[in-house]
């Protein structure tokens, strides 16, 4: 099991660890801070011992990294893990900007059901099983999350079940919620945000989040 130390402080972008698996190109590390692709979020960006990582990748509880091949790293090495800290914090804040926004929808509209999601350091997306257009709703839903935003609440984190690695979410009095991603400590971080509609075939809904500062 890797020691997903990003869930300790996700704010870190360097951590110091030790090798603890080699195969090949692939690694495993004691504990890391580098996130790997889990629910629609996409995976850090960064290096391990000065080396770029190409992929990172779940495996139950672990995590694996691939390096390059002549990456020399050895069982019991210590190593500094460094990520791309500008582009964390913006999959952080997209990423939270998507949950209020699906909890929005899941609030507005009993049926909906999400089909499918994806946090990118440009824009964070929700695609929605749904018979008909989203579009009237997006000025209501966006404005909801604005004002959560603007209210600067608390963001809480922490397990529901420690063995086996389920974390949640919540803001008092709103919602929790199961999650294992990285997340901002207060709505205020993520700033205000808009919305726009895509509509990606019949009966399917996508809704597309920006940061108003791009």
């Amino acid at each position: 099991m890797t020691k997903k130390s990003f869930w300790d402080d996700a704010y870190a972008s360097t951590h110091q660890t030790i090798v603890s698996a080699v195969e090949g190109c692939d690694i495993e590390l004691e504990s890391t801070i580098f996130f790997a692709f889990s629910g629609g979020q996409e995976s850090d960006q960064g290096t391990i011992a000065g080396l770029p990582v190409t992929s990172a990748r779940k495996e139950g509880l672990c995590i694996k990294y691939t390096l390059p091949l002549d990456h020399g790293l050895q069982v019991g090495q210590s190593v500094l893990v460094e990520i791309d800290w500008s582009r964390r914090y913006r999959l952080m804040r997209l990423h939270f900007a998507a949950e209020l926004v699906l909890e929005l929808f899941y609030k507005e509209l009993n049926d909906v059901e999400k089909v499918g999601a994806h946090i990118a350091q440009d824009k964070a997306r929700i695609d929605f099983a749904w018979p008909e257009s989203i579009a009237p709703l997006l000025p209501s839903i966006a404005e909801r999350a604005n004002k959560i935003i603007s209210s600067d609440r608390e963001i809480r984190t922490g397990f529901d079940d420690v063995e086996n690695e389920r974390r949640y979410w919540e803001i008092e009095g709103f919602s929790k919620v199961p999650c294992g991603g990285t997340h901002v400590r207060s709505t205020g971080e993520i700033g205000q945000i808009r919305l726009k509609r895509n509509n990606i075939g019949k009966g399917k809904e996508r809704v597309e989040i920006f940061l108003c500062e791009q």
